[in-house]
């Protein structure tokens, strides 16, 4: 077989469905950089070799793919720009990672030993811990996006869809090129590439690289400085080889650096909860006790940029320890509100945000014989993430009370310097290592039978350190040591960590320290009989082992002692195992009204393991697996001589366990529910006159969860009137019955009539002691609240329906001259960003468009560009992240970016 059956199957479908169209070498074959391909018609993408070509239109499954021209003339350059190209996706960047949504099913559970939904590939290999979508895509043969459970061939763990990212590979011949890009807010931009042949046929190097830098979009106030901005470069080299002509291999190594002051999140959004001015026909004469009585932030809705109310200080537990500190009277936010809008903050503290990440892979393809293939792919990952952030984004308009142990209200905090006001700042560490490994053997028969098998094995190890860090929690570990030093390893005080680093040995901060190890083994494999011509039949299978195993190191905030033992147990272990697969059928009729059709059906069972909760109050110590029985019917379509191809799929899913996590007193846990999605999608492209090119997507989505019930921070009574809630020492919350809390704020405030009582009369600091059970003959017995009925809710990020619409129109100004007009509209529907379905919750539905003009020298190969990215300036709210109640419950957006306009320059060699 000659060395070119490397380009059989190539197509900008993903390696998955290349392999159900054309069985024989279709893994492989789905990431080599020798396939010629091209686009004819009206968007059909068309794979040459030596024996047979294979078509998008011609692979059973619903996907989307993108080409290099796409991506570029589509403006696809991040992870944030996908979804305005794939019908029912949605795509937010939160702080411990992006949550890619497919068809209503996403990664709502944020735990260190929880897995994403969607699989983001690297060339076919997993990345567990991506930066890949934080660089820009370049350099790219293809981006591939399959929607609905894989892994009978592809993808581990992914119940929602797989993104796979194919970097070009080396060529046979030499070609290079640059391009510069210079945008508004400084960007500048720049992208090279050359592919240089050492041995003709036998060994050709890649390099290529990108660079990025520009300006923040955020404007602080306090010092006129802009942040948010961009500083990293990625750099990819690829060695291809081709040592005999049935044995060839690549190694690619790429690096991504990035150095900044990027925001993780935008500020903290919040309609404020001012406390009940009465209860239960108590008035609440008292700001220190209605503080106690205010759960921070209202169940209302966030309207983007304008809501710029402050939670009551008392009601977060950096605000509340500057009062129990003598720092604070009281609310230090009271009568003031945020700057407006998102770009505009006040903070004393520039953010810094470092992230990393190389990735040295491999793969070997050896023919052992005219029809058998067999295929190696291994890659080494490490990567780290490193970020520190003022939370609040705000600077308080009241300074701290001058006290003895600090005079003028200047607490100089070891970690963070010295302040005379609130502050709180955040800090997550993201360490990571992985190895992976995938054999598989493919066949190419020429009778009706063929299969692919494999196996792979993943050992991945993440330690993930997030700290929550005040100076009104050192100034109150210093008034609880009555200002005395504190050693270490000594138990009888909080021990003050005099050390500026952020992760150390003190008490005087919060830390969540989560060392986590996972061991993946597979099996998998796919049998395909031509029961016809016409008609092929698909089954296949896949068996999954995963065990995980998270150190259980408790939190230590302003207890006394020093450091981080582990507790009891030392380590929390689980092992998830699971059989899935699928089976289905497609038929090509020949049909007179269409130039080619095709129709399948597919049965498919998706798994996502199960994970660990750490050791947590009326939390379960794991959380389940997920599964999903999904259907999906489809047909692809070439019609008018290829100038249209039309696409339609539909599906129902029959969820079990969708897992979601949430903070509780800082720390997240994760909990399960089951749900059914449906939809409908369409794709097409068409070319109605020459130079003219229309591309469209639509989807429409019906989620709804069938059952479960969860604590909803926002909403812990449930709307019962006989429930109040109240704040604990650590600014924590409990449930109690309302009357019983109104007898004891009238013996708190003296109230007429009210008793009085040694202890609790005239001091609103006994209310630190309702939630841990001291006053429960009093008829105040806590509970954490009423859980919400989350039946008929729908899963949060899944719009009911999202569209877009792409027009671009070529003409020739010369012989040699021509230009290119192109314009992209996106939209989606509302959604919801919790379970809940809260006001709280609601993420209002938003558009993006974008217009550009480019200008082609053919002979030169030159192209001049102007484009703009988001004309409308939409900074849409795409999702957030809640924190829990010792913060406020204050929600913290994450954003668009707003108008981009640019010039960019491309020449090739």
């Amino acid at each position: 077989m000659n060395i070119s059956i490397r380009k059989i199957c190539l197509s900008s479908a993903s390696a998955a469905t290349i392999m159900v169209a054309c069985p024989a070498f279709g893994y492989q074959a789905a990431e080599d950089a020798n396939a010629s391909a091209e686009t004819v018609g009206a968007g059909d993408i068309v794979v040459t070799a030596q024996r047979r070509e294979e078509s998008l239109q011609n692979v059973p499954i619903a996907v989307s793919a993108f080409g290099t021209e796409t991506l570029k003339a589509q403006k696809i350059e991040g992870g944030l720009d996908i979804q305005t190209g794939v019908p029912n996706m949605t795509f937010a960047q939160g702080q411990r990672g992006d949550n890619v949504t497919i068809r209503g099913i996403g990664t709502k559970a944020f735990s260190g030993s929880s897995d994403s939904a969607t699989g983001v590939h690297f060339a076919g290999a997993p990345v567990t811990d991506n930066r890949l979508f934080q660089m820009d895509l370049y350099d790219v043969q293809r981006l591939e996006v399959l929607r609905g459970p894989q892994g009978t061939l592809y993808g581990r763990n992914a119940t929602g869809g797989v993104i796979n990212v194919i970097p070009a590979r080396p060529t046979d011949d030499f070609e290079a090129s640059l391009n510069a890009e210079f945008t508004n807010h400084g960007g500048r931009k720049f992208r090279g590439m050359v592919n240089i042949p050492l041995a003709r046929d036998v060994l050709s190097l890649r390099l290529a690289t990108s660079m990025f830098d520009r300006n923040g979009y955020v404007r602080n106030l306090m010092n006129g400085d802009t942040i948010d901005g961009r500083s990293m470069y990625s750099f990819r080299a690829t060695l291809g080889f081709t040592p005999t002509e049935r044995l060839s291999g690549y190694f690619t190594w790429q690096r991504f650096r990035e150095d900044d002051d990027r925001l993780t999140t935008g500020k903290g959004v919040c309609a404020a909860d001012p406390g009940p001015a009465s209860l239960g026909g108590v008035d609440i004469t008292n700001p220190i006790v209605r503080g106690l009585l205010s759960q921070g932030c209202a169940n209302e809705v966030l309207t983007p940029g304008k809501a710029t109310a402050l939670p009551n200080s008392l009601a977060t537990f950096f605000g509340l320890a500057a009062y129990r500190a003598g720092l604070a009277s009281g609310d230090v936010f009271v009568g003031q509100t945020q700057i407006p809008g998102f770009d505009q903050v006040a903070t004393p503290v520039t953010p810094a945000y470092v992230a990393q990440q190389d990735i040295y892979q491999g793969g070997l393809t050896w023919d052992a014989t005219d029809s058998i293939r067999v295929e190696y792919l291994g890659s080494y990952q490490t990567g780290r993430t490193a970020s520190r952030q003022d939370a609040l984004l705000v600077y308080p308009e009241i300074a701290f009370n001058s006290t003895a142990l600090y005079p003028g209200g200047i607490v100089n905090d070891p970690q963070l310097g010295a302040y005379d006001r609130l502050m709180y700042l955040n800090s997550n560490d993201r360490t990571s290592k992985q190895h992976f490994h995938e054999l598989r053997v493919a066949s190419s028969f020429s009778g009706p039978f063929n299969f692919s098998i494999g196996g792979n094995y993943l050992d991945y190890r993440l330690v993930q350190a997030a700290g929550n860090y005040s100076h009104t929690l050192t100034a109150f570990a210093n008034v609880a040591n009555g200002g005395a030093s504190c050693a270490i390893g000594n138990n009888s005080c909080i021990y003050i960590d005099p050390d500026s680093s952020l992760m150390g040995q003190g008490h005087n901060y919060f830390l969540s320290y989560q060392p986590y190890r996972l061991h993946s083994y597979a099996g998998f494999g796919e049998l395909y009989f031509e029961l016809s011509d016409t008609v092929k039949l698909t089954a296949g299978a896949r068996y999954t082992k995963d065990d995980k195993r998270l150190d259980n190191i408790p939190a230590r905030l302003l207890t006394p002692g020093s450091g981080y033992p582990a507790g009891v147990p030392a380590a929390l272990k689980a092992s998830f195992e699971a059989f899935t697969g699928r089976i289905g059928i497609d038929w090509k009729p020949e049909l007179s009204w269409t130039d080619s059709t095709l129709v399948y059906a597919f049965a498919s069972r998706g798994y996502k393991g199960g994970g660990l909760n750490p050791v947590t109050p009326d939390v379960g110590a794991t959380f389940a697996p997920e599964y999903v029985n999904a259907l999906e019917i489809g047909t692809k379509n070439t019609l008018l001589n290829g100038a249209l191809s039309l696409n339609a799929s539909a599906f129902y899913y029959d969820y079990k366990d969708y897992q979601i996590s949430k903070f509780v007193n800082r720390v997240n846990v994760t909990e399960n529910v089951d749900a059914r999605v449906m939809g409908l999608e369409l794709e097409a492209v068409a070319r109605p006159l020459d130079g003219l090119r229309l591309n469209f997507t639509g989807g429409l989505l019906d989620s709804k969860i069938k059952n479960g019930t969860s604590l909803d921070l926002f909403d812990r009574t449930q709307g019962d009137a006989d429930l109040a809630i109240v704040k604990n020492g650590s600014a924590s919350v409990c449930v109690v019955p309302k009357a019983a809390l109104a007898d004891f704020v009238a013996i708190v405030q003296r109230s007429n009539g009210a008793p009085e009582v040694a202890g609790i009369s005239g001091n609103p600091n006994s209310m630190f002691n309702i939630c841990g059970g001291t006053y429960a003959s009093m008829g105040l017995v806590p509970t954490q609240g009423a859980p919400a009925n989350l039946a008929g809710n729908k899963l949060p990020n899944a719009p009911d329906w999202t569209v877009s619409f792409g027009a671009e129109y070529r003409w020739n100004l010369s012989d040699s001259w021509s230009t290119t007009l192109r314009g992209d509209y996106y939209r989606q529907g509302s959604s919801f960003a919790r379970p809940y379905n809260a006001a709280v919750d609601y993420l209002p539905a938003w558009e993006n468009l974008n217009l550009s003009l480019k200008f082609t020298q053919e002979e030169m190969m030159l192209d001049v560009e102007f484009y703009v990215k988001n004309v409308t300036n939409n900074r849409a709210t795409t999702d957030y992240l809640y924190n829990d109640d010792s913060i406020g419950l204050t929600a913290r957006a994450f954003l668009r970016e707003p108008r981009i306009y640019a010039i960019s320059i491309s020449k090739a060699f």
